[in-house]
């Protein structure tokens, strides 16, 4: 039988240049292949594909796999994940364990003496096994059986949860609740935790994908000692319960570090908590991950690889602002360069990047800030969000004297970011000069791949909603929603962004100096080529990677 590094070397996956570092001992060798597949020198897929060739064993795609429930129980879900692996079916009496190691005979030793059973390796790719424990290993069951005990235990046992000297802290229920409402929904790539009480319970949220899905509500009892935990978790004040409140908090899961953005907001039934999931990959992407088409692409670029203006990106809370913003400061940034941003708050943390937490109780604000920093020769300065005339007019006046300046505005489109200036009480000269690019986006639901279906539409209902024009009289194919394993049943997993990118070209700077309104601003940017929001998600739409129901939902 040909070893790992052998099969590797056949198939031209191997490099030359890399056989040096083979010894002939199968075990280093497959850890040196190993950190080749991390360097990207070798993929997953080759690597997968060989080691299952070695082992005379074929690998299974799991995401077709039908998965037994009784046999995803036979074994405890710590165990695992501490191994990477999963009962899914029968063969016989026997076990049939998914792994990616069929040859790691520890797990193979461990998961036989939990189950009673002999058991029957089922070699599968990495990724589908994450997901797999993923979506099997929930927390939910652990979540319903805390929360019964929890309720007949009474509300004196959730007041002693705010005892953190305990050196069995994690062991106290409510830790442990809290901590499984955390991983959960880490797991379920939620965006956002919404903790709420009501009359006779506590409401819990979770916002996967742009839409809030209901779980399994916590006794009242409980809400306290839940709300107190967090508060503590976030070095938040528990003592006051009658003004909304901001904390941060850190956890760690499945081997990285998770930040959370914790916000209270005092309700008739106590306090309601919501907690933003920040993951901090988003500071790794690029601007190709932004589903920006070629033509908003290259306005985009054009207007950030210069060195000097403002670009500013617009859209309600939750819309994909942030990400933009510090994807573009990847893109910009460079060690000759000297990036400094001021946030309220600093969402997520970025290496060779100089960024301000705005404190206003210390009399650091937007404005002041702002001031300050530019004394610290910036080339290029992020504001988290221009809100009044004194942080509009500074980073105006910043734009037209050598800095390139990105931020936030909140407005429904384009065009009307210019109408929002000169509100502002700023000179509509000043903001047509200094303007170089406006980009209004949402963020709508990606059709899951796996399962997305082509879709008879009416051809009269599109002509009506403008998906197809007399320019382009044939109707496109496109894609429903169908639901699977893979995305929970409902047809959507992930989300992509709608753009609609406005270069200030100069004759929208002579109708902002002309006060013009943003509609006649609007048509004259559409007539220079630009698309709007919900003309961008058609675009997508024919691309296949969302519906005309979720473009509906999201873009008026």
């Amino acid at each position: 039988m040909a070893t790992l590094s052998e099969i590797l070397i056949l198939n031209g996956a191997l490099p030359i240049e890399h056989l040096d570092t083979l010894t002939g001992d199968e075990d280093v060798d497959e850890r040196a292949i190993r950190a080749l597949v991390e360097q990207g020198v070798v993929s997953e897929s080759q690597f997968v594909t060989a080691r299952a060739a070695s082992n005379n064993s074929k690998v299974v795609p799991l995401t077709d796999y039908p998965v037994d429930g009784t046999a995803v129980s036979m074994l405890p879900a710590a165990l695992c994940r501490r191994h990477g692996v999963l009962g899914v079916g029968f063969e016989g009496e026997a076990l049939v364990l998914a792994m990616v190691n069929p040859a790691n005979v520890l797990a193979l030793d461990d998961a036989r003496t939990a189950s009673g059973r002999i058991i029957k390796p089922l070699q599968v790719e990495e990724r589908d096994l994450a997901a797999a424990l993923d979506r099997y290993l929930r927390a939910d069951d652990e979540l319903n059986d805390l929360t019964t005990s929890l309720e007949e235990e009474g509300a004196g046992a959730a007041e002693e949860t705010v005892d953190i000297g305990s050196s069995s802290i994690d062991d106290v229920p409510i830790v442990r609740f809290v901590n499984l409402l955390v991983s959960q929904a880490i797991q379920d790539h939620a965006s956002d935790i919404h903790i709420e009480p009501a009359e006779h319970e506590v409401r819990v949220r979770y916002r996967i994908d742009g839409v809030l899905h209901e779980m399994t509500p916590a006794p009242k009892n409980i809400q306290n000692g839940v709300i107190s935990r967090l508060k503590i978790m976030s070095d938040i004040d528990i003592a006051e319960r009658r003004k909304p409140q901001d904390g941060r908090m850190s956890v760690r899961h499945g081997g990285r570090q998770i930040d959370l953005r914790v916000a209270t907001l005092p309700t008739v039934w106590g306090e309601k908590v919501v907690m933003r999931i920040l993951d901090n990959t988003n500071t790794s992407m690029t601007l190709k991950d932004l589903n920006l088409l070629d033509r908003n692409f290259d306005a985009y670029q054009r207007a950030y690889s210069k060195p000097y203006g403002m670009i500013l990106v617009t859209g309600p809370t939750g819309s994909g602002k942030s990400t933009t913003l510090y994807t573009t400061l990847n893109a910009v940034s460079k060690p000759e360069i000297n990036v400094i941003t001021v946030e309220d708050p600093v969402e997520y943390r970025m290496a060779g990047v100089n960024q301000v937490q705005v404190n206003p109780k210390a009399g650091l604000t937007f404005a002041s800030a702002l001031r300050s920093i530019l004394r610290s020769d910036p080339d290029v300065v992020l504001l988290g969000e221009i809100r009044d005339h004194e942080t509009a007019q500074i980073a105006i006046e910043a734009s037209l004297t050598g800095h390139l300046v990105l931020s936030t505005l909140h407005t429904n489109d384009a065009p009307s970011a210019i109408t929002r200036l000169t509100e502002m009480d700023i000179e509509p000269f000043l903001v047509g000069s200094a303007l170089d690019c406006v980009v209004a986006q949402r963020l709508a639901r990606k059709l899951c791949d796996r399962c997305k279906s082509p879709s008879t539409q009416n051809e009269d209902q599109l002509r009506s909603l403008g998906f197809v024009t007399d320019r382009d009289p044939f109707v496109p194919e496109v894609f429903a929603p169908v639901g699977c394993s893979v995305c929970s049943n409902t047809g959507y997993r992930g989300r992509i962004a709608l753009h609609e990118v406005m270069t200030v070209s100069e004759e929208i700077e002579r109708l902002a100096v002309a006060r013009a309104s943003s509609a006649e601003i609007g048509r004259v940017a559409q007539e220079q080529g630009m698309l709007t929001l919900r003309q961008d998600g058609w675009e997508k739409v024919k691309l296949g990677m969302t519906s005309v129901d979720e473009i509906l939902r999201v873009v008026a």
